[in-house]
């Protein structure tokens, strides 16, 4: 259903998307995830048609709608997609049931049938009681979901979403998160949702784009993330709490991890060691593989303990059973297992 080629974009000097590549079956759920400044933003406008592309194309359905060789693409209103800001951006002077009209008014509906199809989509939104009502007079979660009916009610075939529960509190993000995946499921439309969040990514998503400094890092399912990073981005920006990724530079005289040499075999003399966070273990004395360093953060997760120290330019966290005794300052030894899970080289590309 969408389908990206060799997608580019500068802005002058500054190359906001470069090279991307990807493409997702009809009724995927795609997240574009990445730290802010990354490209997702750009990605999704380039889809929604409100930036050209430098080269490359973009296909819905098998029908090109940019193409950045070509300096062409097909107008925004013409793309059977719907784009959902983050801002919201209703209409201040129309009502709720004028909001989500609107698009169809202009698509020249006919009144009877619009008027049926929005009190279809308020109700399915669950906010039909709020119909004549103006957006400063409900609350940012339902103006959100005004701003998502008013998208989905011309039943476009490609949902555009750019971080659309950033400005919602922590109970309301999760509860939009739940009506979000709801909505994907009745509505079967194929999915762009942007975000930084990766716990928003990996509980929605059926395929995630990981997106660093204008590339795809990482491409597939979110169980393709978590079991097998391929960079050591990738490895600390998915996963909660993230993996480890520790340094280490063997020489004649062995490796050295931090201030420390330990019987470890790096596949190659200067490389990354991925742990992950239950794989480490925290030493009541110092061993041959703990490196002493300052408890930091100590909390409960998942029936587990979380537990996070820094030293020696590294800051390692590892799920133990039970609380520390030792208190948020004190210095502790933080084990590493005798393997790392993988190997990634100085660059970040997985190695073994």
């Amino acid at each position: 259903m969408l389908e990206i080629r060799s997608l580019s974009k500068r802005f002058g000097p500054v190359a906001a998307v470069t090279d991307v590549s990807l493409a997702v079956p009809d009724g995927a759920f795609l997240v574009l995830l990445g730290p802010s400044g990354c490209g997702k933003t750009t990605l999704l406008r380039m889809l929604a048609g409100l930036e050209l592309p430098n080269a490359g194309q973009i296909v819905f359905d098998e029908t090109v709608v940019s193409d950045g060789d070509r300096n062409w693409s097909v107008d925004p209103a013409k793309r059977n997609s719907g784009l959902v800001f983050q801002s919201y951006a209703l209409w201040p002077h129309m009502s709720v049931h004028g909001n989500v009209d609107w698009p169809l008014k202009v698509a020249k509906m006919p009144k009877a049938e619009r008027s049926e199809r929005v009190d279809a989509v308020l109700k399915l939104l669950e906010i039909d009681d709020l119909a004549d009502r103006y957006p400063n007079e409900i609350s940012g979660g339902q103006q959100q979901r005004v701003a998502i009916a008013r998208t989905i009610a011309p039943q476009p075939k490609v949902l555009l979403f750019d971080e659309p529960l950033s400005n919602l509190d922590a109970k309301l993000r999760l509860e939009m998160r739940t009506e979000l995946m709801r909505l994907h499921r009745t509505t079967g439309a194929t999915t762009v949702y942007v975000t930084h969040d990766q716990i928003e990514a990996m509980t929605m998503a059926t395929h995630v784009a990981v997106m660093n400094a204008g590339r795809v890092q990482q491409f597939g399912t979110p169980d393709d993330l978590a079991r097998d990073p391929q960079t050591a981005f990738v490895a600390t920006f998915v996963g909660t709490p993230p993996n480890n990724v520790v340094p280490m530079i063997s020489n004649g005289a062995g490796t050295m991890v931090a201030d420390k040499a330990m019987a470890i075999a790096p596949p190659e003399p200067d490389c990354l060691a991925m742990y992950r966070a239950e794989a480490l273990n925290i030493s009541p004395k110092e061993t041959s593989r703990s490196l002493a360093m300052e408890l930091m953060e100590v909390s409960a997760i998942a029936g587990r303990t979380m537990v996070t120290a820094v030293g020696a330019g590294l800051r390692l966290t590892a799920i133990v059973d039970g609380r520390p005794s030792a208190q948020i300052g004190d210095v502790i030894h933080m084990e590493l297992p005798p393997e790392p899970t993988c190997w990634f080289s100085r660059s970040g590309d997985r190695i073994v």
